[in-house]
């Protein structure tokens, strides 16, 4: 499925409000792309617990363990996945999921710093980190310019009106 079909599906996923899935296509979508485009594959193996709760990591600072931030891991094979941190847990499962989906996630969590891509299967000390700060300004920015632009376009009064 490429970027442009995953797109669909969350617009077609969203709350048919009539405004919603709008606001996905024109301001949201374009930002999920640009950042999936900076990416290798077009899915990502997940961890999840069975509630369908993404496994987040705290990471530290070695030099200063008070410094500290979440991250969640997307790997790009089951195996990978599966052997992340030398662990086997059966309460944990791998999914995989399109990419933009998972990126249109951390828009939503606030309480995750990061989503780090494992980009290269068996090689898991280095991956692509899409900071959910840097996410969340980017579609804040776009929000601001569709709001705008509806703005602009419902205060227009057509020439005829009388």
């Amino acid at each position: 499925m490429n970027l442009d079909q995953q797109i669909e599906i969350l617009i077609k996923n969203a709350p048919q409000d009539g405004v919603t899935p709008t606001v996905i296509e024109k301001a949201v979508a374009p930002i999920l792309k640009i950042f999936a485009q900076q990416l290798q594959h077009l899915e990502y193996y997940i961890l999840q617990t069975f509630q369908k709760n993404w496994v987040v990591t705290t990471l530290q600072n070695r030099g200063t363990p008070q410094l500290q931030k979440k991250v969640i891991y997307a790997f790009t094979t089951l195996q990978d996945a599966r052997t992340f941190q030398g662990t086997n847990d059966p309460n944990i499962l791998a999914t995989l999921l399109p990419v933009t989906h998972i990126i249109f996630q951390l828009f939503a969590m606030k309480e995750v710093d990061s989503l780090v891509f494992m980009e290269q299967g068996g090689i898991l000390t280095t991956g692509a980190e899409i900071h959910q700060k840097d996410l969340q300004e980017n579609i804040q920015n776009q929000l601001q310019k569709f709001s705008q632009e509806q703005r602009t376009k419902s205060n227009k009064i057509p020439p005829n009106y009388a």
